[in-house]
């Protein structure tokens, strides 16, 4: 089974690669990855398979859906994309938001991720309530990421994207990094994890229930031993969330 993606035209596809070109140098002078990545996870991870509701559509615009308490903070990065956006009036926002999210990985060190252009714009934002809440344990995570139509392992690769940022006490409530460089994409945070709480690093209970899981732990050992492991299916995982709702399957 694969998926088929619906035909852009050659000027939208040229578009998409001078895009991504602007994008890569607004990162790096910005030093913006880990919130534009969260943009676009956040901006993905509303889907619900279904009510088909939700999804990488260009809400998240949407001053009602920025508003939603897993949001917090987003605002910034819209407003700091919004100028190269108007560059490229041809493009929806919907693809350029998880264009951005694929350049946030790449230009920190990570996998390389599919990028497949196309999709389309909508204007009605999911209802509040879909996001992951740090604060809850794997039940909470499952039945997120399961509400996506995604899988325990999904779950963990994606996970290991903290690896990239840190927490704002005035957005979420908490303080602190996971990890030693907040700017590197890499497999530390698997590794900070197994190595417990340390001054400094953050491990919230969303991220201790990797550990308490009996599914989950043994792939955040795995990615801990093993950062090639972890970068495929992390970007398989980032491939499938960025494309929930997207395409039909043949």
């Amino acid at each position: 089974m694969g998926k088929s993606y619906p035909s852009v035209s050659k000027e939208y596809k040229e578009a998409v690669d001078k895009c991504k070109r602007k994008l890569r140098a607004l990162i790096q002078e910005k030093h913006c990855a880990p919130i534009i990545l969260r943009l676009a996870w956040h901006a993905a991870g509303t889907f619900d398979v279904q009510s088909k509701t939700g999804g990488p559509f260009g809400t998240i615009k949407n001053p009602q859906e920025l508003a939603h308490v897993a949001n917090n903070g987003l605002d910034i990065a819209v407003r700091l994309l919004e100028p190269i956006k108007e560059q490229f009036p041809i493009l929806s926002y919907a693809d350029f938001y998880q264009l951005a999210g694929v350049v946030a990985v790449e230009i920190t060190g990570g996998p390389e991720i599919l990028f497949h252009p196309g999709r389309p714009d909508k204007t009605e934002s999911p209802p509040e309530g879909r996001l992951p809440d740090a604060k809850k344990g794997s039940d909470h995570l499952r039945e997120v990421f399961y509400r996506m139509g995604l899988s325990d392992k999904d779950i963990v690769a994606l996970s290991g994207a903290h690896t990239l940022g840190m927490c704002h006490k005035e957005r979420s409530g908490y303080q602190g990094a996971w990890t030693n460089n907040p700017l590197i994409f890499d497999n530390s945070y698997f590794r900070e994890l197994l190595t417990g709480d340390k001054e400094g690093f953050i491990q919230l209970p969303s991220d201790k229930a990797l550990l308490e899981d009996v599914a989950f732990r043994p792939y955040v050992e795995k990615y801990a031993q093993d950062e090639e492991a972890f970068f495929a299916d992390y970007a398989e995982a980032h491939l499938k969330l960025s494309e929930l709702g997207f395409a039909d399957e043949v």
